[in-house]
């Protein structure tokens, strides 16, 4: 009798059948569609048939998880018309478009234009699903990444591929930073994510905030009214494009507004496909997933992703399950202030809340001994605040309040710089000596 190993013939077969059977649609609950079939993996595109009238037309969705013996779909697009027994086709990984003709561009979370301008030429396509790289391709941080901000440069200063977070409340100025960071750093690539943002406020910050900075910027939105996977992809999106670009050896600014949004977008998937609820309700799957997100940026063996993300604070409290999570992953962290910004005090930069992890290793001495001049003026100044505002203090009883108070002055005109002024960084190295002397 022979031995023959059939397993060994049955993966070939299925591995060669060209026909992949369709599945049915079996019940729609809240976000999520179970379909009987088709035999898909976690993660691979779906493509469900809805009715609108005579019309029909094929609907985006990802495979997010099983039950039993029944498909969780997730729709990235608005998914009326849907009914009992649709047909469920089954797709590939999905992939975006990505080339030099996307600068200057806005397109949606799947990466197809937005703007009314020409069709995109010279374009491969890209999975928005990568591995990070490996540790040991990773070049370490030893260049100084300029900003153009002399809050930013002169006491939190960042290096090629450093990864950022930008911490604060809303209305306190974090879109008009992140726009000055777009226009006035050293990059030559700009990838913006704009990640459940109003769809007002797209328009203003592309004209208002990140104004001549387009040209060279890649614009990607994913607004709030749009599905959680939708914000999800669009982040994903951003990150894979800004990848392209890194791999061709360019020097690129990731700009995240906000994965705070994306964390909401997560949750939302998460609790809609039955996973525990843990701190104010987001799931397990989300920290596991930004932390995936974020570790994507930064420098390879070939070019460097110098990522901004901000992160939107609830009531102004860092330690919000997100916060927390994100300030734990990256190297540093941008703390603006309610407080500052009502002062009339722009970039609203609280500086001894804020800090840079890799500042020291890549600044000069004096530089450091300044910052640290600086930063140690302004600590005793605010400790002492209060006393000098009631009338409390008496000159001359402490001289190093006498010193912050002399100074206080030449620190905050330092600190401050209005939204459309760049300093360059041998501009900013004079303003701060000068501030502390």
């Amino acid at each position: 009798m022979l031995n023959l190993d059939t397993l060994k013939y049955t993966d070939g077969l299925e591995s060669e059948c060209t026909a992949r059977p369709e599945g049915r649609v079996a019940k729609v609950i809240g976000l999520t569609v179970e379909s009987v079939g088709p035999r898909i993996s976690v993660g691979d595109l779906a493509w469900i048939e809805t009715a609108n009238g005579k019309n029909t037309k094929q609907v985006p969705a990802e495979v997010v998880g099983f039950r039993d013996n029944s498909v969780l779909l997730m729709p990235v697009e608005y998914l009326g018309g849907i009914r009992p027994g649709a047909r469920v086709l089954p797709g590939n990984r999905l992939e975006v478009c990505a080339g030099y003709s996307l600068l200057g561009r806005v397109v949606d979370g799947l990466g197809r234009p937005i703007d009314n301008g020409p069709e995109l030429t010279d374009t491969v396509p890209v999975e928005i699903h990568r591995a990070a790289p490996a540790p040991m391709t990773r070049e370490r941080l030893r260049e100084v990444f300029s900003t153009g901000i002399k809050a930013i440069d002169g006491m939190l200063t960042c290096a090629k591929g450093q990864r950022v977070g930008v911490f604060s409340g809303s209305g306190v100025g974090k879109s008009v930073l992140l726009g000055s960071l777009a226009r006035n750093s050293c990059a030559t690539v700009n990838v913006i994510a704009l990640i459940g943002e109003r769809g007002r406020e797209v328009r203003d910050f592309i004209e208002n905030c990140l104004g001549d900075g387009l040209k060279k910027s890649v614009v990607i939105v994913a607004t709030s009214d749009q599905s959680p996977l939708m914000r999800i992809k669009g982040a994903s999106t951003a990150m894979a494009i800004a990848e392209y670009f890194r791999d061709r050896g360019e020097n690129v600014l990731l700009l995240m507004d906000s994965i705070t949004r994306y964390g909401m977008a997560q949750r939302e998937i998460g609790l809609a496909i039955g996973e525990p609820p843990t701190t104010k309700g987001y799931p397990p799957s989300v920290f596991g997933l930004l932390a995936h997100l974020l570790e994507r940026s930064g420098n390879s063996d070939k070019g460097s992703i110098t990522a901004f993300y901000s992160v939107l604070v609830e009531a102004d409290d860092m330690n919000d399950p997100i916060a927390d999570s994100a300030r734990s992953v990256l190297d540093g962290h941008i703390v603006l202030s309610r407080q500052i910004a009502e002062s009339n005090h722009y970039p609203a930069i609280d500086v001894l809340m804020s800090l840079s992890r890799i500042m020291n290793e890549i600044v000069s001495g004096p530089h450091r001994e300044k910052a640290g001049k600086l930063r140690t003026l302004m600590s005793i100044y605010r400790k002492a605040e209060d006393l000098v505002n009631v009338g409390a203090y008496v000159a001359g009883s402490n001289p190093k309040i006498d010193e912050s108070l002399a100074k206080i002055d030449k620190i905050m005109a330092f600190l401050r710089q209005p939204q459309y002024v760049s300093s360059r960084w041998d501009e900013t190295l004079k303003c701060l000596e000068a501030a502390v002397s």
